[in-house]
């Protein structure tokens, strides 16, 4: 059994503020989230940027569905909601922590949210959420936010099937300098049977790695280009960077996307 199983769901958040950035904690000093006081829907943390990173492969729209695994301080939810048209699902096992959300993170009440309170690898399996997703991040720390909680091939694998077959994609929070990262890589790889790109580990030390489902890599090089200079106008959001980061690694993979990204 997990620390997961046998403990998060007695962890009582509690908070913290310095700088006017509002901090979560899970009785511990590790930070499970943050907003800025003042802009509640910017992402404070390097890696909440990176895990929108989705965003270069899939341009949302407004029947589209969006799946957060892991609430945390809620930034991911506030700026989906923000800056997308989809509705979003987040599955969270703690229900004092939207909770606290609520009373101190400003969580939206919003018809295109809903919250889950359940374990992540039992919403994974829900009839409903298969194939429903354009994409899914994954975001799945204890209180000491060390390790993934949920690392199997079989966890990836529902994540994979979560994910819609007509194209979706997979972020999600690693530690690069962890003993878990070569372990949750190699589930990742097992379980999408494809390219999975990490992007440049934050100084925190988070390393957030992509996974695919369908089609949403066949495009050229210049369409991914175009779509991430989109993006950063759109949202701030360093995309450019980001495209050029995925098409070195996908130039080096030891596989063959034929006439995608080219």
């Amino acid at each position: 059994m997990s620390a997961y199983d046998e403990h998060w769901p007695d962890e009582v958040p509690t908070m913290s503020e310095e700088g006017g950035i509002r901090y979560l904690h899970l009785g511990t000093e590790w930070i499970q989230g943050a907003m800025r006081v003042r802009k509640p829907s910017e992402l404070v943390l390097a890696y909440t940027r990176q895990m929108m990173a989705w965003l270069l492969f899939i341009e949302p729209r407004k029947t589209d569905s969006v799946g957060i695994l892991g609430l945390g301080a809620g930034a991911l939810l506030r700026f989906t909601l923000k800056h997308t048209p989809v509705n979003v699902e987040t599955a969270e096992w703690n229900p004092a922590v939207t909770a606290m959300c609520h009373a101190y993170f400003r969580l939206p009440r919003n018809d295109r949210s809903y919250i889950d309170h359940v374990d992540a690898a039992v919403w994974v399996e829900k009839p409903h959420n298969i194939g429903r997703y354009v994409a899914l991040m994954v975001d799945l720390y204890d209180s000491q936010a060390q390790g993934p909680v949920r690392e199997s091939v079989e966890f990836y694998q529902g994540c994979q099937r979560a994910l819609s077959p007509d194209g979706g994609v997979m972020t999600v929070n690693l530690f690069g300098n962890h003993e878990s990262f070569p372990r949750n890589l190699d589930s990742i790889r097992q379980a999408f049977g494809g390219p999975v790109i990490e992007l440049p580990e934050s100084d925190a030390g988070n390393r957030v790695v992509l996974a695919f489902r369908g089609p949403v890599l066949q495009s050229t090089t210049a369409e991914l280009l175009d779509r991430a200079a989109q993006v950063e106008k759109d949202t701030g959001l360093p995309a450019i960077r980001w495209a050029r980061h995925v098409l070195e690694q996908l130039r080096t993979e030891a596989w063959q996307n034929p006439g995608g990204l080219s």
